[in-house]
């Protein structure tokens, strides 16, 4: 399960155009739930690409609690799980079909191990930053590179560090962040090589962060909230998460990095304060999870207002802009 605690720069021409236009129309959705046929006590949608095929897990309260999945709507699952493996958690996936995930691993007499992965269909492929005792792939783009985390704490509570993963390169993400952080994860990567994800500051609040190809950092902290986590980015640079408001409630989240607006998206029929977004697409579909009672259900929400004419405009140029950063390599 992700959880927290294990869980560009625009050019001028942009800038300009933000200061003449005004704060854009919320968007409305339409929810639809979810719960995979052999749940008996969750569904988790993680993520889901342009082809609406959507990737999660579901567990049965049994001795394997979490079993892997992808679904095309609205009722199509299809079985993902490393085999051999105590569990999988299916949490990325691209536009051409590859997921990444997480299993937790039989082990040897020092216990059981977490262990990344990546699917392509036919072949699991394990990842583990070296030296580390616990690791989590929690997001891949079209490039295939991956975002996540690892530990040296084998339960992976402790000492988080956000990383990247390409090829056979690990590039651990934490010295971009502000000094003194504590745990923080890399969750979500466009393919503009942009870095959503979260950290933990000296006094145990959560900001989320935006981390460029170029490695301009941006914080996001929902106005008036007590914390705030972001957990993917889209093609389109709307970023996803949840945050905790004043009185202490949770609540989904959009923000649209191009209009620089929030917005805070809950499931309907959700328990009060239960509503996660994990992850998106570039049409704007979000997919995630909420409480009803003592059941977790998976849900998309799907858009059903598109932006007006000048934010339509306003965002095409920002994607004009962005696409000027596209494959530039990180630098360090």
């Amino acid at each position: 399960m992700l959880y927290r605690l294990q869980h560009a720069q625009l050019g001028v021409i942009v800038c300009l155009a933000l200061a003449s236009v005004a704060m854009a129309s919320p968007v409305s959705y339409s929810f639809l739930s979810v719960a995979n046929p052999h749940d008996t006590a969750f569904t988790q949608l993680l993520g889901i690409n342009n082809s609406s095929t959507i990737d999660g897990y579901w567990g049965d309260g049994t001795v394997v609690p979490n079993h892997g999945f992808t679904l095309f709507l609205p009722s199509s699952f299809t079985s993902e799980n490393v085999p051999l493996a105590l569990q999988t958690q299916v949490i990325g996936i691209n536009n051409t079909g590859w997921t990444d995930g997480f299993f937790v691993d039989k082990g040897g007499t020092s216990g059981p191990f977490t262990v990344g992965f990546t699917f392509n269909g036919s072949k699991y492929t394990p990842v583990a930053a070296p030296g580390t005792a616990f690791n989590q792939l929690l997001g891949i783009n079209n490039s295939l590179t991956q975002v996540g985390y690892s530990s040296l704490d084998p339960t992976g509570m402790t000492l988080q560090r956000s990383y990247e993963h390409s090829g056979k390169t690990f590039t651990y993400l934490d010295g971009f962040l502000p000094s003194g952080v504590g745990n923080n994860q890399a969750v979500g990567i466009n393919n503009a090589g942009t870095v959503a994800g979260f950290y933990q500051d000296s006094m145990g609040v959560f900001h989320g962060y935006l981390l460029s190809a170029t490695d301009v950092l941006t914080t996001l902290n929902f106005p008036g909230s007590m914390d705030t986590s972001a957990f993917g980015i889209n093609n389109n640079g709307l970023v996803v998460g949840i945050y905790t408001n004043g009185m202490g409630v949770q609540h989904g989240f959009t923000y649209n990095t191009v209009t620089m607006t929030w917005q805070t998206v809950d499931d309907p029929v959700a328990t009060p304060g239960t509503t996660t977004i994990n992850g998106l697409n570039d049409k704007g579909q979000l997919v995630g999870f909420y409480m009803s009672g003592t059941n977790t259900i998976g849900f998309v929400a799907t858009p059903t207002t598109v932006p007006e004419p000048g934010s339509l405009l306003l965002v095409g140029s920002g994607i004009l802009v962005g696409l000027g950063l596209i494959r530039r390599k990180r630098t360090r």
